[in-house]
């Protein structure tokens, strides 16, 4: 296997460069924003000229891997690496000028993820993670949450593009779970959720429909900083519950008995 602390480094480079490129763009009254799959599903170009430098990047150093990346699809041929792109996720707040957005990069062997980073740019947070080896902000090392009465937590989720077509859409999940906590928050970047999750800043987090490029990194960095990860309702794509073990069963339990009532 190669040196998992020199590709975190790297990775660590690169997402510095390609988050310099996405503040420069902030806010531009002229940027180029295209939909994709709907009306609310965009990208803009900044999405674009970010994932080619991660592209340029793995194929500079790692040219035999694999990569996933979000706006690319699959790249490479046979390989037991996979490196997994998100190059800004939260398109819709960048788009609006908001500066709550991340770049999420995950390397996996063999279908593992082995190195994940997410580099929320604009408040220079660097949240990474080598497997087994911890999570880490800016050198500061992490763990989740330690409440275990719902009733205490802050919690994070977002809602999938075909909220307003399908009739499993995550608000009844959220009309739930918004009387049993303390307050949910929707930010609107999947793997900057799931970082504050790993470091504690949210107590818990679950959410819908989500791609590998949202939660790659992001989920192993929760495991990283103890917390425990579940995945629900395969049949709404990548579906995930995270927190520490007894927050993301309490969740999971509030989700369980929606669905029996439904």
């Amino acid at each position: 296997m190669i040196e998992l602390q020199e590709v975190k480094e790297r990775i660590e480079q690169v997402v510095t460069a390609v988050g310099l490129l996405q503040q420069q763009n902030l806010g531009r009254s002229d940027l180029k924003i295209d939909r994709k799959s709907s009306s609310i599903d965009l990208v803009t170009e900044v999405d674009k000229q970010s994932e080619r430098l991660l592209i340029d990047f793995v194929q500079g150093y790692y040219p035999s891997h694999a990569i996933l990346a979000e706006e690319s699809g699959t790249l490479g041929g046979p390989s037991d690496y996979l490196w997994v792109i998100d190059p800004l996720d939260g398109t819709t707040n960048y788009a609006q000028g908001l500066p709550i957005f991340s770049i999420s990069v995950a390397l996996q062997y063999k279908g593992e993820t082995m190195v994940g980073v997410v580099y929320a740019p604009v408040v220079g947070q660097m949240f990474t993670a080598i497997r087994g080896q911890g999570a880490w902000l800016n050198g500061e090392r992490l763990r989740v949450s330690a409440k275990t009465n719902l009733l205490e937590c802050v919690l994070a989720t977002g809602f999938p593009y075909d909220a307003a077509t399908q009739a499993i859409n995550n608000l009844t999940y959220f009309n739930a779970l918004l009387v049993k906590a303390r307050a949910i928050r929707r930010f609107g970047s999947a793997a900057y959720d799931l970082a504050c999750t790993a470091a504690g800043r949210f107590d818990g987090y679950w959410e819908m429909k989500l791609s590998p490029w949202d939660v790659a990194a992001g989920l192993l960095l929760v495991e990283e900083a103890g917390g425990q990860v579940i995945h629900f309702r395969e049949d709404r794509g990548v579906s995930v519950i995270a927190g520490n073990q007894a927050i993301a069963q309490k969740i999971q339990a509030e989700l369980l008995q929606v669905d029996h009532g439904r």
